[in-house]
């Protein structure tokens, strides 16, 4: 909540403090000039202030205190410990009034007061009662129009200033209230929607579940059924001839099956990039050296890790297929990968040290054993999503294998974009 209002009513109980001084201060400086008595004068004087510093000082200390300017917000609607402690001032004011009527100056802060602490009613009943005293005290060469009017005009200002100020600082904490609702609210929304997104989330990943848990169930499981029970019938034939037909019909399903399976799986992010591509990648290269001894490490440049999961799942197999290669046929001693933003593109660089080849093998046929089939469908892949593939290796020369996919940026065309 902002602190407006709060500094608003300090300044102004400041103000109220040296105003109530500075008129007891004439006061007493004119009662003496007028032969009042000094004893009297003082002891008046001082019950006055203490009184006025007490109410003060429990006004400073907290909600409990007798309050001074502190209630200013709202004009009180009955009596309560503020009301009493300014009657207990008016009070005390009678009495240096009855010393010395040129004190009757502080009766401008108590109709400032007035209004403040006490009910509309009773404020205005009690400040005409200060104004009596005010306009019947001894008038030097007798009571005159001036001497009724002007402390009447006196009174009906500071009565008004009062109210004004009410007025204004009720409006201030009115208007912190209704920020403070609307940021209670603004959060609540956030709160909701941050709820109902996590909702649907989880709703759609039970739904995709789901529906894989019975491509599965009536795909794949059945296909794996059927071939257990052609391999135990298999097993349990004599006949060599029947035994042909049962491989034929194991090979037929065990092909459906797998092409089953590559639908499936492509309807998938790949399990290790659950938490990520960065992390996925460290997975990958620590297991190659775990298995081959090759020293491995993966380098992060600027701002990866948003990408968009057709892109995470793109890169990767780009490193899977490089470091597979790297662990079968390049003898390698170092492999590093890098995984960079640059510019409106991801890049993915898959460097050794090995013997290395001569990239021109890549557009003969495909040779599975020499490994240049998953290249070439890392390739297909890059390309789908707008990216390429370099490779520049030769023999004795280590490899560097390069992958690149544009990203979309807001307002513009193309490219995976970012999720």
């Amino acid at each position: 909540m902002s602190t407006t209002t709060p500094a608003m009513i300090r300044r102004l109980a400041l103000v109220q403090h040296v105003l109530f001084g500075a008129l007891v201060v004439i006061g007493v400086w004119r009662a003496l000039a007028t032969g009042a008595h000094p004893a009297a004068l003082s002891g008046a004087t001082a019950l006055l202030l203490l009184w006025y510093a007490v109410g003060a000082h429990r006004a400073a200390s907290g909600p409990g205190g007798a309050p001074h300017l502190s209630s200013v917000g709202t004009a009180p609607r009955r009596v309560g410990p503020g009301g009493w402690w300014f009657l207990g001032l008016v009070v005390c004011w009678l009495l240096t009034v009855a010393v010395s009527p040129e004190l009757i100056w502080v009766a401008f802060s108590l109709w400032l007061l007035a209004a403040h602490l006490l009910p509309l009613r009773l404020g205005v009943a009690v400040s005409v009662l200060v104004l009596a005293v005010v306009v019947l005290r001894p008038w030097p060469g007798g009571l005159t129009v001036a001497e009724v009017v002007g402390p009447a005009v006196g009174m009906v200002f500071a009565l008004a200033l009062s109210r004004g100020q009410q007025l204004l600082v009720r409006d201030g904490l009115e208007r912190e209230r209704l920020v403070a609702s609307l940021v209670a609210a603004q959060e609540e929304s956030e709160l909701l929607h941050a709820e109902l997104a996590e909702a649907q989330r989880s709703a759609g990943v039970l739904a995709e579940r789901t529906r894989l848990s019975r491509d599965i169930h009536d795909s794949l499981a059945q296909g794996f059924s059927s071939i257990l029970l052609l391999a135990r019938a298999g097993v349990a034939t004599q006949d060599a001839e029947a035994g042909r037909r049962l491989l034929t019909q194991i090979e037929t399903s065990a092909a459906d099956g797998l092409e089953e399976a590559r639908r499936v799986v492509g309807a998938l992010a790949p399990a290790p990039l659950e938490s990520g591509l960065v992390e996925a990648l460290r997975r990958l290269v620590a297991r190659v050296q775990e298995e081959t001894g090759v020293a491995g490490e993966v380098r992060v440049e600027g701002d990866v890790a948003a990408l968009p999961p057709v892109v995470e799942v793109a890169l990767l197999r780009v490193a899977q297929s490089a470091l597979a290669n790297v662990r079968q046929h390049a003898r390698a001693g170092q492999v590093v990968v890098t995984v960079a933003e640059v510019e409106d593109s991801v890049r993915l660089d898959v460097v050794d040290d090995g013997l290395g080849f001569d990239p021109a093998t890549l557009t003969e046929a495909p040779d599975v054993a020499r490994g240049g089939y998953g290249l070439r469908a890392s390739r297909q892949r890059l390309r789908e999503l707008g990216g390429g593939l370099d490779i520049e290796s030769e023999p004795g020369g280590g490899t560097a294998v390069s992958a690149s996919v544009p990203l979309a940026r807001p307002g513009g065309a193309g490219g995976a974009g970012r999720s």
